[in-house]
């Protein structure tokens, strides 16, 4: 029984990674310039994004909305009467 291979030389093998390499190259250039022209907007968003979730009351906040003077994060329409709870039900619950 006698095996065919597909005859490969290194000069197709070198070209392959030739290409892949420019590719990876070109991609890595590409998102780093645009990461290096919108830097001023990227940080501005992370900035803000950082702010609200610091100062955006609630349970978002880090702060539970301390800073705002929201000091209840489950006083709303999830609250229940006559107390706090977080207004999910419980099934079977005699209370």
């Amino acid at each position: 029984m006698k095996f065919n291979c597909p005859k490969v030389n290194f000069n197709s093998i070198a070209n392959a990674i030739s290409v892949a390499s420019g590719v990876t190259l070109a991609g890595i250039i590409g998102f780093g310039s645009y990461v290096y022209v919108n830097k001023d907007a990227i940080i501005d968003d992370i900035k803000q994004d950082a702010i609200e979730s610091i100062t955006g009351g609630g349970l978002g906040g880090l702060a539970g909305g301390a800073l705002t003077g929201d000091t209840n994060p489950f006083a709303g329409e999830n609250a229940a009467v006559g107390g706090t709870s977080m207004g999910l039900p419980v099934p079977g619950s005699p209370f």
